[in-house]
């Protein structure tokens, strides 16, 4: 399954799935877009995009955090028709990937709070 996933997000760009947490995540265009675990696809959502996948009838990816209970993360289950193939997707991937790209990462967080470089006077 992992191929066929890779094979639909293609038209996206260069995709690479990475080994993790007992499943993988999938990369396009080096950002982190999906989830597959147990054969099944996860696409990153966000605040923007939640209420479209809601509506297409998809699930969040949950899991057992112990005594905290089952928490959903930001990845949703593809709707059903657009695993069929790349073209019914795509609308999907981009959803996704405009997501990944408005998270925040660690490395965009780091730059941002980085203290600008003052300018250098001139000394007399």
């Amino acid at each position: 399954m992992l191929e066929w996933f890779r094979e639909l997000l293609a038209p996206l760009g260069p995709v690479r799935a990475r080994a993790m947490f007992g499943g993988h995540g999938i990369y396009v265009a080096d950002e982190f877009i999906a989830i597959v675990v147990d054969d099944v696809l996860y696409l990153k959502v966000d605040d923007e995009t939640r209420t479209r996948f809601e509506a297409a009838g998809s699930r969040p990816f949950t899991y057992d955090a112990g005594e905290r209970g089952e928490v959903a993360m930001s990845y949703w289950t593809a709707p059903d028709e657009a695993l069929d193939d790349p073209g019914a997707m795509l609308p999907w991937a981009r959803l996704a990937l405009a997501a990944a790209r408005r998270k925040p990462t660690a490395k965009k967080r780091a730059a941002k709070a980085a203290p600008k470089p003052k300018a250098l006077g001139r000394s007399r």
